[in-house]
């Protein structure tokens, strides 16, 4: 098996409101709780565990994802004015994507100062 990164803990001010934030984004649901966590499963291997027990120290977490979940991302952006997204970090959030590697690409971020990359075609 190698190894397989399983779970990341992402740091909080409400676990319940940043899991559905997040969810949200990707058309995912929020998983029943694990013990003091609100998972949200990303993929076969992979769930983001939300906790709002210690401090929160903003962190970057790039996500490839194929063309038609990028669309309903983009989706989902339009509708909701208030989410901020841009292009890369160089660019502020000027709501925007960029076409690095030949794909699409755009930075979202969360309430608690995350930043979710999400890229169609992985930089060379």
């Amino acid at each position: 098996m190698g190894v397989v990164l399983d779970h990341v803990v992402v740091r909080s001010t409400d676990r319940r409101a940043s899991a559905r934030f997040f969810a949200r984004l990707l058309g995912l649901r929020v998983e029943p709780p694990t013990g003091p966590f609100a998972p949200v499963r990303v993929g076969d291997g992979l769930t983001l565990d939300f906790d709002d027990r210690g401090p929160v120290l903003p962190g970057h977490y790039g996500f490839l994802v194929d063309d038609g979940t990028f669309d309903a991302l983009l989706g989902v952006l339009a509708e909701d004015p208030g989410i901020r997204h841009g292009s890369g970090p160089g660019n502020g959030w000027d709501r925007r994507i960029n076409t690095l590697a030949g794909g699409r690409g755009v930075y979202v971020g969360d309430p608690d100062g995350h930043s979710y990359e999400f890229f169609t075609a992985r930089p060379a």
